[in-house]
């Protein structure tokens, strides 16, 4: 059998019959779970699918785990010799350092489709931090095992999580004068054509939009018109679907109303919407159908009026902001947004909760403020007196 042959990883369709206890020809060994499980899986792979199809997971995040879950079923098979129900603390150990280093045969740097014997499960050697979310499916894979009765013992909870170095700080953001200044640029945009007119206040209302709400690229491109509503004596909110499927709702400014009205006015829309309005929430100017604009080409959108904005910057002579500009993507707008409010004082759990952040941790990477503080206070004191 060909090392690397493709394993069913794919959740089982909806309304269909369980898995029977066989052998399946994807895993090769058959053990047979307990009496009292609550899994019809009986090979390792089969409980693979059941975790998967269990975590209600997105389809990127069905891709990912798929990833990391051959990876590991195919070195069971392949370098350990073993079922889930043969591992060790130290086969675990093992995979974790295999992880490192992988030998040059599990190596492609072309990715090749999983069906293709050309196919390697690596580009080259991981990093702590793919180390360690390629362990978390893994541990997440036996715990599960363990809790159905697949596994009558789960040999990953004595194995340590990867450690992994986070940034200690955001630095991919935009201050609030580079924002104002794409801001104009894109305002000042010259309309001729009512596509033109709907580009230029589709863009700006992307602009304000990430800028002030923080929401991820997908979280607002996948919502509907109707995500945008008031409630509580007229605070408006922006529902978004975030990371896991968690739903977010986020504080929606005067500012951002303002734009969100222009632009569906442009697009022939009324001012106001109704809760059940299924419109896309970002459309393609070029189409009359009110067709969705991809997740892609709202990023490109995004990226001209940073582009033109640098543009602008530099032909005031303010070469570092255009800089800056010139590289921003919009992902920058959400560290844009929790970086200045970070550093305004607001409290780190709103903007946790705000962020969609799991740890609060991740969040106080946006906090700049003691940073500037310690810089202004030692360049002060050399301006001041001196110390040469």
């Amino acid at each position: 059998m060909h090392k690397f042959a493709p394993i069913d990883l794919e959740p089982s369709p909806a309304n269909t019959a369980k898995v029977s206890a066989r052998p399946r020809p994807d895993i090769g060994i058959f053990r047979p779970v307990a009496d009292d499980a609550i899994t019809d899986a009986a090979t390792d792979s089969d409980i693979a699918r059941e975790f998967i199809e269990h975590g209600e997971l997105s389809a990127k995040s069905i891709a990912n785990t798929q990833k990391e879950l051959y990876r590991f079923l195919t070195w069971c098979r392949e370098e350990a010799g073993r079922s889930f129900h043969q591992l060790s603390v130290a086969d675990l150990n093992s995979y974790k350092e295999f992880l490192r280093n992988p030998p040059p045969d599990w190596i492609s740097r072309t990715k090749w489709p999983r069906s293709d014997p050309r196919y390697r499960p690596f580009t080259g050697p991981l990093s702590d931090a793919s180390r360690r979310q390629a362990m978390i499916a893994v541990k997440g894979l036996l715990a599960f095992a363990e809790q159905t009765g697949y596994l009558r013992r789960n040999p990953a909870r004595l194995v340590r999580n990867v450690r992994a170095q986070h940034a200690s700080r955001i630095t991919r953001y935009l201050t609030q004068q580079a924002i104002a200044l794409a801001l104009a640029t894109v305002t000042g945009r010259v309309a001729g054509t009512p596509a033109a007119l709907r580009q230029r206040e589709r863009d700006r209302f992307l602009l304000v939009a990430f800028a002030h709400t923080g929401a991820r690229l997908n979280e607002i491109v996948g919502a509907n018109m109707g995500a945008i509503y008031t409630e509580d004596a007229g605070r408006w909110w922006l529902d978004v679907m975030g990371k896991g499927n968690k739903p977010r709702r986020l504080p929606v400014p005067p500012e951002m109303l303002t734009a969100f009205r222009d632009y569906r006015e442009a697009f022939g829309l009324l001012p106001q919407t109704s809760r059940t309005d299924t419109t896309p929430l970002v459309l393609s100017s070029r189409s009359r159908a009110l067709a969705r604009l991809t997740d892609e080409a709202a990023s490109e959108a995004l990226k001209a009026v940073f582009g033109a904005a640098g543009l602008a910057a530099a032909a005031t002579g303010d070469s570092d902001t255009a800089a800056v500009l010139r590289n921003a993507s919009t992902h920058w707008l959400r560290h844009s947004m929790l970086t200045n409010h970070a550093n305004n004082g607001v409290q780190l759990k709103t903007l946790q909760d705000t962020a969609g952040h799991a740890n609060i941790a991740t969040t106080a990477a946006y906090l700049h403020k003691t940073d500037h503080q310690r810089h202004d206070e030692i360049i002060a004191s050399v301006n001041g007196k001196g110390i040469l």
